[in-house]
């Protein structure tokens, strides 16, 4: 890659800085963490290591670095492709070799989403390495968009409200899971994997599902864009200024016990009976 354009400058240092301001506003990062990137192959989790990589050198603290790929055994996975990538900047990095794609295509039947059952067995398989290489934290390459149509799904089709907090302690409370993109919207980072050049393997197991939820919700997003540009960045907001007290969920607020205070400042004055 040759020098950056003007704007593809300005791209790079606006995905360094939001990056950083998500690292700092969650403390992803302290000073001697042990952080394993996990790797997928695709555009998000470059674009991750690479500015993990940056800010390594020029953050105030010190914090280790190792690259984490977990081979599913997806029929024609190019395994050379990351390996290549990895020693050529010089990273440290791991192959985890799995077949979980045999127990998703024997457990799922064929036209179902095979996503969950995916992401699922891959979660499990990088908590329990992360302990065994001494990795305190776990980086995702989730961002902005992901997060919003996490929520959407949730909302739509499980009847919740949540999305990807920045910030995860896992279940058995082992693992710190972190999001350093999670104020980056993937429209940035695509171009900026273009930019970059960065050795791109598509999913093969997943990715011929054009019919999935989370597709139809991007799609939804999108458009919302389109129409209103700068709405996905309010609605992201939204996920950071919560009013329980404005919702309905009586285990966040106790809605029971309101009642009126008999010692507030009344609202009028009854000159009567002065």
């Amino acid at each position: 890659m040759g020098t950056l354009s003007v704007n593809q400058n300005k791209l790079q240092k606006r995905i360094r800085r939001l990056a950083g301001e998500a690292i700092t506003d969650f403390n992803m990062i302290e000073n001697g963490d042990k952080v394993m990137v996990c790797l997928s192959g695709g555009k998000d989790s470059y674009t991750m290591l690479d500015v993990l990589l940056y800010l390594q050198k020029v953050a105030p603290i010190e914090f280790e670095i190792v690259a984490v790929n977990m081979d599913q055994k997806q029929p024609g996975f190019p395994e050379h492709v990351l390996p290549e990538y990895l020693r050529s900047i010089g990273v440290e990095y791991h192959i985890i070799e799995k077949d979980t794609y045999s127990v998703v295509k024997e457990k799922i039947p064929e036209g179902k989403t095979t996503c969950s059952l995916c992401s699922r067995l891959r979660r499990g398989t990088l908590y329990t390495f992360a302990d065994q290489i001494g990795a305190n934290k776990m980086a995702l390459g989730h961002h902005r968009d992901d997060i919003l149509e996490t929520f959407f799904l949730n909302m739509f089709y499980g009847g919740t409200l949540k999305a990807m907090p920045p910030k995860l302690l896992s279940d058995d409370g082992r693992n710190v899971v972190i999001r350093p993109l999670a104020y980056c919207s993937e429209t940035d980072i695509e171009a900026y994997a273009k930019i970059k050049e960065f050795p791109i393997i598509p999913c093969n197991l997943c990715g011929s599902q054009e019919n999935l939820q989370r597709q139809v919700v991007k799609e939804m997003l999108q458009e919302w864009e389109r129409k209103s540009p700068g709405r996905t960045e309010i609605m992201f907001r939204a996920l950071q200024n919560v009013h329980p007290s404005q919702l309905a969920d009586r285990n966040l607020f106790d809605f029971r016990s309101l009642k009126v205070d008999d010692g507030a400042t009344p609202r009028f004055i009854d000159v009567m009976s002065l």
